[in-house]
């Protein structure tokens, strides 16, 4: 009788525990009237990482409603057939495609030129594009395979006519970037910041490295790489003074808030772990085209829940 009474406070306390956990594994304020979108990258491989971590993408939509995904690029690795856009793309994100959310899709170096013609990845036949889902937001997709002058100069002339408070680009090649394998596109970098300090763009997407990173505000700017959503390159992060927040031990996502002038991000593991979480206040600067070198964009951490872990980095010897 005493044991089973123990047992039975015990089930009563993990219960507990589990109800605990399950309440606190959201950090975003997830209000009514906010902008709530996902970020993805180097996602398609069509394998059981990227279904495994489709399903807790899925999941999480249940608690904070994201009504749209970026994705940075390496959608589809290996053979691109039709066949393969199902087993790469429609049958890990059924659940969310079956409630309507869009995918907006940039292209990464794996990326066949074709699929800007593919409908669900919303390019409309086109390389590089722009779209606002809310007034004083908008998004530039670009193709960092191929960044020649039309598309510097499209880029600029979308820029200065936007509007916009937010201006979020997102594409494959990071500008910064701490890992091993590829790290910072330093000549993609000289072309596309200037533009970004020009028309205060205050954060920017990628992917191209398989890992999760946030990296220290440059010169007014946050930039993320988020390359895990399909492939991991475990040990690649190397940090030699770029890295705020680091994950390379397993795959991740993120979900943003836009709240007026805060962007809040959580990243989240393919355990369901958070790995980072904070917010990006927005620069209300009309220009940085001569910023200082020291960081001036503010991005607030938060704490992360028990469990966590948050990098698995290494200096290099």
């Amino acid at each position: 009788m005493r044991t089973r009474q123990r047992s039975l406070t015990l089930l009563a306390v993990l219960s507990f525990v589990t109800m605990g956990a399950l309440a606190q594994d959201l950090t975003l304020p997830n209000k009514p009237g906010t902008l709530k979108f996902a970020v993805i990258g180097d996602s398609g491989t069509g394998d059981s990482n990227q279904y495994r971590l489709a399903k807790v993408f899925s999941d999480m939509r249940r608690k904070f409603q994201y009504e749209f995904v970026i994705m940075a690029g390496d959608n589809m690795y290996g053979s691109q057939k039709a066949s393969d856009y199902t087993k790469k793309f429609e049958i890990p994100y059924k659940p969310i495609l079956d409630e309507g959310i869009k995918f907006y899709a940039a292209l990464g170096n794996h990326d066949q030129p074709n699929q800007a013609n593919y409908k669900l990845f919303n390019m409309n036949g086109k390389r590089f594009y722009t779209f606002r889902p809310k007034a004083g937001v908008r998004f530039f997709a670009l193709d960092s395979n191929y960044m020649d002058k039309e598309q510097l100069d499209w880029l600029e002339k979308e820029l200065a006519a936007s509007g916009s408070d937010w201006k979020i680009p997102f594409f494959h090649h990071p500008l910064y970037s701490s890992g091993s394998t590829h790290g910072s596109d330093m000549a993609l970098r000289d072309q596309l910041e200037p533009l970004f300090l020009k028309y205060s763009v205050d954060v920017v997407f990628s992917g191209h490295d398989h890992f999760y990173e946030r990296i220290k505000p440059q010169k007014g700017i946050q930039y993320f790489v988020s390359g895990g959503a399909g492939k991991v390159r475990r040990g690649d992060l190397q940090d030699e003074g770029l890295m705020a927040k680091g994950f390379d031990a397993g795959y991740h996502f993120m979900l943003i808030e836009i709240d007026g002038d805060q962007m809040h991000f959580q990243v989240i593991s393919d355990l369901g772990r958070t790995i980072d979480s904070g917010i990006v206040l927005r620069n209300k600067n009309q220009s940085r085209s001569e910023p200082s070198t020291a960081p001036s964009v503010n991005t607030v951490e938060k704490p992360i829940p028990a469990g966590a872990k948050p990098s698995t980095a290494t200096k290099k010897p």
